[in-house]
């Protein structure tokens, strides 16, 4: 079967980056597939009157007088407000419950590439593999794996693990925290360039919990540079460094085989390859001893990990669109 292919080139979606607006990149009478700047929410939340890809597409149709009552968008799935890449949205009800039912058997690819901060405690991950540490949510509604690195047994092995694609298996042994409720989580993950200070990865989600991406790499040492909430250090781009670059998909009514993609910019590699200079000591990057004697009352604030910003309705209503769509199964 061919594959109709849609993709934006770096130069292209350098400009629609620098302008911040949304840009269709296909659309029937079932579907639209569009670009989605970072900074700009997936879906609304329950109280907000703040502009949505949603909420902006809408209007876009509506001016070309292909949006009504019954023909409109209705979220699919969902990327993080600080996630920039390709979005698919239905244009019916009857779509949207079709493709979320049968989500994971329409969709063969779905790429994220990442730039990440190498921390003093990196682990020295394979070029290749997954990771599969268990999920919890902190206090102010951020993603992030638990683990007792510097809490209780200093000797005691971190929790969760990263497997290899090969013939190792690399599973740790420690325990999961009794303190936190955990969801089952796995990201699938490439290197693609390894730098002094970063690395760019690629990487797929076998499941799609809140803050996955973040959460995971954050905690084996790779927190995505400007990711505050993860206690990224580095911010040279002004945004998190988190992009939906690959959607492909066998249409859910013609069955047809579609890939759009948009690249990353490429100063992201550039950035990776010459290394940032001013990257200072981070918090965790304290020698294990310094940090068990002057940190030894922070245990708490340590398993927590993730942004001091308040709980917002805008947290709350984050969700996994994907998992949602069982409530349309009977």
């Amino acid at each position: 079967m061919n594959i109709k292919s849609h993709i934006k080139t770096s130069e292209s979606y350098k400009q629609n980056h620098n302008r911040k607006k949304i840009e269709i990149l296909y659309k029937d009478s079932h579907i639209v597939v569009i670009y989605k700047p970072e900074g700009i929410l997936s879906v609304p939340y329950p109280g907000s009157k703040n502009k949505t890809a949603q909420s902006v597409l809408e209007d876009m149709l509506r001016k070309t007088g292909t949006a009504n009552t019954h023909h409109k968008p209705y979220a699919v799935h969902r990327l993080d407000r600080d996630t920039s890449g390709v979005m698919m949205f239905a244009l019916t009800e009857s779509a949207q419950k079709k493709i979320m039912n049968t989500w994971h058997k329409m969709v063969i690819a779905r790429l994220y590439r990442a730039v990440a901060e190498i921390s003093h405690n990196a682990e020295n991950l394979p070029d290749s593999g997954s990771i599969d540490d268990p999920i919890a949510q902190n206090a102010h509604n951020v993603g992030f794996v638990p683990k007792e690195k510097y809490c209780g047994n200093k000797n005691e092995n971190r929790r969760g693990s990263w497997s290899d694609n090969g013939n190792g298996n690399q599973n740790g042994n420690g325990k999961p925290s009794s303190e936190f409720k955990t969801v089952p989580a796995r990201t699938n993950y490439k290197i693609i360039l390894r730098g002094q200070t970063h690395v760019l990865f690629e990487l797929s989600l076998d499941t799609g919990k809140k803050n996955q991406i973040r959460a995971h790499l954050a905690a084996h040492g790779y927190p995505i540079a400007g990711d505050k909430e993860h206690r990224a250090h580095t911010d040279h781009f002004g945004r998190l460094c988190l992009h939906a670059r690959t959607l492909e998909f066998n249409h859910p009514f013609t069955g047809e085989l579609l890939k759009f993609e948009v690249e990353e910019p490429e100063e992201w590699s550039e950035y990776v390859k010459r290394g940032d200079k001013n990257q200072e000591n981070q918090f965790w990057d304290l020698g294990r001893n310094d940090f068990d004697s002057k940190h030894s009352n922070r245990c708490e604030s340590q398993r927590l990990q993730a942004g001091q910003k308040r709980l917002s309705g805008k947290d709350k209503a984050h969700m996994n669109f994907i998992e949602s769509g069982k409530k349309f199964r009977k």
